[in-house]
């Protein structure tokens, strides 16, 4: 119970920063990402400034531990290519997952058809990841947790 309302914690004040920010703002979001039109650098801010606090845990989590944190994976193909499948969503939709996931209580459509979206994409890369041998004979099979 405990962790859960810690979680719940968590996940609230991600979806207040984001959208204190603008970043649940898909026009803003766009914006962002034409850099050949009407570039708005706004939320380059805000990007730097998440990944200074992300960093600092990491680092002050590893001088604890004393060992480089979760699975290290090697840079391949898939890796590159879930990252252009999300970036070319992100920019055509204006959403990334945190965001469109605030947006539903807003109720916009194209929010829910993201989320929709998203979940069908999610279930497509498990059954294909299911069928797929480990790469690494040693590897895991227990997942880190997502927060």
């Amino acid at each position: 119970m405990k962790a859960a309302l810690s979680a719940f914690g968590c996940g609230s004040l991600f979806g207040v920063g984001l959208l204190v920010s603008g970043m649940t703002d898909p026009n803003r979001l766009r914006a962002f990402l034409d850099f050949t039109g009407n570039w708005d650098p706004s939320l380059a801010g805000v990007m730097a400034g998440a990944i200074v606090v992300h960093g600092t845990a990491l680092w002050i989590e590893r001088r604890r531990v004393g060992a480089p944190l979760g699975p290290q994976a090697a840079i391949d193909a898939r890796l590159v290519g879930g990252a252009a499948i999300f970036g070319v969503g992100w920019g055509l939709a204006g959403f990334c997952p945190g965001p469109a996931i605030v947006n539903l209580g807003r109720a916009p459509a194209r929010a829910w058809v993201f989320v929709a979206a998203m979940v069908v994409g999610a279930l497509i890369g498990e059954a294909m990841g299911a069928r797929r041998p480990s790469r690494d004979a040693n590897a895991s099979t227990t997942r880190a947790p997502a927060c």
